[in-house]
This record gives C-alpha cells, sequence and structure tokens, in this order.
C-alpha cells in the first residue's frame, strides 16, 4: 500500500472516531445511574456538564477506544510513555514481609489500526532493580535469605504486544505457554466516578501456566512446573479527558501490583513464598518523571527502549520467558 494512502485513511478513521464519539448514544446510563435518552433531556439535565453524554461506560466500542487512550494514542502513529515505580518485596511463611530491591522503568508504546474494530498495541518496556537506600541501579545483589551474592538481571521485554478490541481480552501467549481461552465476551470495565472529578478503574489478570524454567533444567532458578502470577492495575483518571473526544491519549495515574515466584537471578528454586511489587504507575506525555539514574543507566545500556515498535512483530514474552531464551542454569551448588 502506499504509505500516504495509508496515512489518508488513518486520518480519515481517526476524524470518524473522534465524530462520531462526540455523538450522545440513545440508552447510554452514566455511573450516577441517569438514563441519558437522546431527544429526552429536560431544561435541568442539559445544564449537566456535557462530560455525561461521551461517557458511554456500558458501550463496549467506547470502552475500546477509552482503554486506547489510555493505553496509547488514537492519533496513530504517535507514541505514549508509560512508568512504574516501587518496590519488590519477599513473602515468606510465619515471617513479616521484607522489601528486598526497588524497581523503576518505563515504557514507550504505539497503536496500530488494523481495521475490523482491532487495535494493535505495540510496546516495549524496560525496568531496573535498584537499591533501597541509594537508589544505584544494581547489577549485583546479595540475597538476605541466603546471603550469595547473584546477578540481577534487568526486565527488557521486546516487544509486549497485544490487541485491543470491544471484546474481554485473551491472556497472553507467551510463546504459546499460556493456553488459556476466554469467551467471547463484550468488553465493558468497571469504571467509578469519584466526587473529586476523577474516574478510578481496577483492572487485573490471574495467570497459571507451564513455567519456561522447568525444575530439571533450571533446578536454582524454577520455582516449579507452574508458573503462578497476577497484576492488578488500578487507574485514576481526570473525567474531563475522559469525557473528551478530542484528547486522543489520556494522561493517568495510579498503582500496579505483581504477585510472582521469586525471581529466578535470586537463585531460591523452589524454596516457600514469591515476590510481591508493591509500585506507582503513570502514562504520561512527557518523560520528566524518570530519575536521572535511570534515565542516564537506559540511554547508555538501552537506548533502543526509548523508541516504540512501528509494527507489529514477537514473540510477546514476559521476563521469565527472556530469562530462559537469554540467560543459562547456574551451576548447582555442592
Amino acid at each position: 500500500m502506499n504509505p500516504q494512502n495509508k496515512d489518508t485513511e488513518n486520518s480519515d478513521r481517526r476524524n470518524f472516531l473522534v465524530n462520531s464519539s462526540k455523538l450522545l448514544i440513545g440508552g447510554g446510563i452514566a455511573a450516577s445511574g441517569t438514563l441519558a435518552l437522546a431527544g429526552c433531556a429536560t431544561e435541568s439535565s442539559t445544564s449537566a456538564s456535557k462530560a455525561t453524554e461521551v461517557l458511554r461506560y456500558n458501550d463496549p466500542e467506547w470502552n475500546r477506544d477509552a482503554m486506547a487512550r489510555l493505553q496509547g494514542d488514537l492519533d496513530f502513529g504517535k507514541q505514549k510513555f508509560g512508568y512504574f515505580s516501587g518496590i519488590v518485596n519477599g513473602v515468606r511463611p510465619n515471617e513479616k514481609v521484607k522489601p528486598l530491591v526497588g524497581f523503576e522503568g518505563f515504557s514507550y508504546a504505539r497503536l496500530i489500526d488494523e481495521g475490523n474494530g482491532v487495535y494493535g498495541k505495540v510496546l516495549k518496556e524496560v525496568g531496573f532493580y535498584t537499591d533501597l537506600r541509594t537508589g544505584d541501579i544494581l547489577e549485583e545483589w546479595t540475597n538476605p535469605y541466603t546471603n550469595e551474592t547473584v546477578k540481577v538481571v534487568p526486565v527488557a521485554n521486546d516487544p509486549f504486544n497485544y490487541k485491543l478490541t470491544p471484546y474481554v481480552p485473551q491472556g497472553p501467549s507467551y510463546g504459546g505457554l499460556n493456553k488459556t481461552e476466554k469467551k467471547k465476551i463484550p468488553m465493558l470495565y468497571p469504571w467509578k466516578e469519584t466526587p473529586n472529578n476523577t474516574v478510578t478503574l481496577n483492572s487485573h489478570i490471574h495467570l497459571f501456566y507451564p513455567n519456561a524454567l522447568q525444575p530439571d533444567e533450571w533446578p536454582r532458578e524454577s520455582s516449579g512446573p507452574m508458573n503462578r502470577v497476577s497484576e492488578m492495575f488500578n487507574y485514576v483518571i481526570n473525567k474531563d479527558d475522559l469525557a473528551n473526544p478530542d484528547v486522543t491519549s489520556i494522561e493517568y495515574s495510579g498503582a500496579w501490583s505483581r504477585i510472582t515466584p521469586w525471581l529466578p537471578w535470586m537463585l531460591m528454586g523452589q524454596a516457600e513464598g514469591h515476590c510481591f511489587y508493591d509500585c506507582s504507575m503513570g502514562a504520561y506525555n512527557s518523560s520528566e518523571i524518570l530519575s536521572p539514574k535511570i534515565r542516564a543507566y537506559a540511554e547508555k545500556h538501552f537506548p533502543e527502549y526509548f523508541e516504540a515498535p512501528k509494527e507489529w512483530y514477537g514473540p510477546s514474552l514476559s521476563s521469565l520467558e527472556h530469562y530462559a531464551r537469554e540467560q543459562t542454569p547456574a551451576p548447582v551448588k555442592k
């Protein structure tokens, strides 16, 4: 296809999305519980904010576009900066939770209009483990549970892609390891309006699938034959931005939590317990929030992660699958 024709097609589709999303959809129920019927508004109801007219929480296509505006930019071609920062904690039976390392990183994402109501989100992300006291990036770390000094392996996922549609997304396949399939259910996110002109959203994913690090090959890195991971996302969104279809990329702040087995580079094997990530997160139109140490380290060692992919490629893997492909098993202790 001629690139100029493709640009024109994207522009036409973008204008259609913007204009159509401005329409008041009859029968749409706002979070306040008010029935918004086109042509039936009273004088008092028309004095309410026009924002409620386009917050179509019960419309799957609106939900797709709202999530696309949070995750990327519906001005197709532009990239979106994502950020996360927090602490990785160790959780073991019969003892208090132990903060282990800091964690900070970023992502850049781009949306691709695939047609037929599907947007492809293409993304690169990188995350670094840091010293809790100094904030320095760790390349080695002394495990407080074993007193062993180990090599630290950062998160570097290139790419991590998925599809945005009007239906509940399938879980990531992780190179075919996760074969769980969901029924085709219209996507209606649990949006919740709050009194301070914000909208909150809670989203989560819980996975249980074969481990890329099997114990017979990776005795010191593997948590066992199966891998159990959960991620919880909490978004805090400006209501006016969410209601304004001219805002093609919505900034947000929030929190991200992850429950995962001991990280393979910790060399904990199948010891009881797990890691718990407790992080803030956000997506912004600027990367100024990055700490100077993280930015300098990434610019030196991972410069390619400052640019989102421009096309779909794969496979999309998590850090565990990347570890299995890029690292070698640690020698077994005698």
